[in-house]
């Protein structure tokens, strides 16, 4: 594997490590901050329709612009909405945290997407991808269990403290693709 490759995968990987933490204990989050079943409801729609609106957009402006950038930014944005979760102690605050959160995945998703693309091994293509896409999985599982460890053993600010610190480790990896111009 090249080396851009490399931190675009150990990039992610982190990164699946630090969101996937959170995974289906948003919704127990949603219940302790006075949310029901519609809140939880409205969070989840709320990132998906700002990610997906914004992911068409932002995908677009990404073909004239610095991708590299871009997608750093994403992730530094996702960092700081993780760690904005410690504050949110009502849906409306929530909904705002899902919306940035959107706002980060529009940014980095199709930029990474298309930085891995351009830098994969040709006839290395398949190989690259199932990595890609397996170690996602693989990396989200373990981080459900170590999330639910946290919660169960601390609360949910732990939770989101380390689910943040993880966001900027990740961060400052994937930016390491800047200094690596190999390829």
């Amino acid at each position: 594997m090249n080396e851009k490759i490399k931190y675009l995968l150990y990039g992610s990987n982190l990164w699946y490590l630090g969101e996937g933490m959170l995974g289906p204990f948003l919704a127990v989050f949603t219940e302790q901050i006075g949310g029901d079943i519609l809140e939880i409801s409205w969070a989840w729609s709320i990132y998906l329709l700002v990610s997906g609106v914004l992911t068409i957009l932002l995908g677009k402006i990404s073909d004239r612009i610095n991708k590299e950038k871009m997608m750093i930014l994403g992730y530094a944005i996702n960092a700081f909405f993780t760690f904005a979760f410690i504050l949110v102690d009502a849906p409306f605050k929530l909904f705002i945290v899902q919306a940035g959160l959107g706002l980060a995945s529009a940014l980095a998703a199709p930029t990474w997407n298309a930085l891995y693309a351009k830098y994969e091994d040709k006839g290395k293509d398949g190989m690259e991808w199932g990595l890609a896409d397996g170690e996602a999985m693989i990396v989200t599982g373990i981080a459900i269990l170590i999330g639910g460890i946290i919660v169960s053993s601390f609360n949910f600010t732990a939770l989101f403290v380390v689910m943040g610190v993880v966001q900027v480790v990740a961060t400052v990896y994937q930016a390491g693709i800047l200094r690596n111009k190999k390829h």
